[in-house]
């Protein structure tokens, strides 16, 4: 059976800790083989010491990475991957909108891929529970992302995905690259699928984003991202002797 990896990027996210672990063991409650990995991306109300309480408490499946200082979500992510066990992997945010119980479908979804294969399974909050404010930044970022990068997808800020690790790893790592995921997976020619999934009101704490880091901080990023689609070339071995 496959082995799956939960990476989940959190800074100052003490209070959703407990009840997003919980529904996690639920959600994966026949899903023996899973490991879910916290980093602590430079937390100052300990974070980090929560996960560790769980984990000494019976929640034997968490393990937790932490960054001395805080280095961003695409680096946290980062560190999560290389660090995991699994070869698949599941991406998720810390603070409670995205909901576990939708990733048991998705990792059905990705069962039709052979190993070896690359491919991306993103998350699409159609019904967002965010301010209609929120809302409005977040439906022009996409748009402006899916107008320039043409990824196939209409909501790549989720955090819900579900990708193979092998795939991961033949990215180029750059600062905010996880907004780019299926464009950068698609330049692999992977598969991009796209899976409606359900989104909440944040339990505890405050977002970190706002329309400066939403959307201009990242017209450089897609810019990068479009000169890498461009110049990408994948030789097709067709004899070998």
């Amino acid at each position: 059976m496959t082995t799956i990896s939960i990476v989940i990027p959190a800074k100052d996210e003490r209070e959703n800790i407990q009840p997003l672990v919980d529904e996690i063991y639920a959600a994966l409650a026949e899903q023996q083989n899973f490991e879910i990995i916290y980093i602590d991306d430079g937390s100052s109300d300990g974070t980090f010491e929560e996960i560790v309480r769980l984990k000494n408490a019976g929640r034997s499946k968490l393990r937790a990475l932490q960054h001395a200082q805080s280095v961003g979500q695409s680096t946290a992510v980062y560190s999560g991957i290389k660090a995991a066990k699994g070869e698949l992997i599941v991406t998720l945010d810390a603070d409670g909108q995205n909901d576990p119980a939708d990733i048991p479908a998705m990792l059905i979804k990705a069962q039709q891929f052979n190993s070896g294969e690359h491919f991306c399974i993103a998350g699409y909050r159609k019904n967002r529970k965010d301010t209609s404010w929120y809302r409005f930044q977040s439906r022009l970022a996409n748009k402006v992302r899916a107008s320039l990068l043409g990824d196939g997808t209409p909501d790549t800020g989720c955090g819900l995905k579900v990708f193979p690790k092998a795939t991961f790893l033949q990215l180029p790592y750059f600062d905010h690259m996880h907004r780019f995921l299926p464009a950068l997976i698609g330049r692999l020619q992977g598969q991009i699928i796209v899976a409606q999934v359900n989104h909440r009101n944040r339990l505890a704490g405050a977002s970190k984003y706002n329309m400066w880091n939403r959307l201009w901080v990242g017209i450089v990023d897609m810019l990068g991202v479009m000169w890498l689609q461009r110049r990408t070339k994948l030789p097709k071995i067709i004899k070998e002797a």
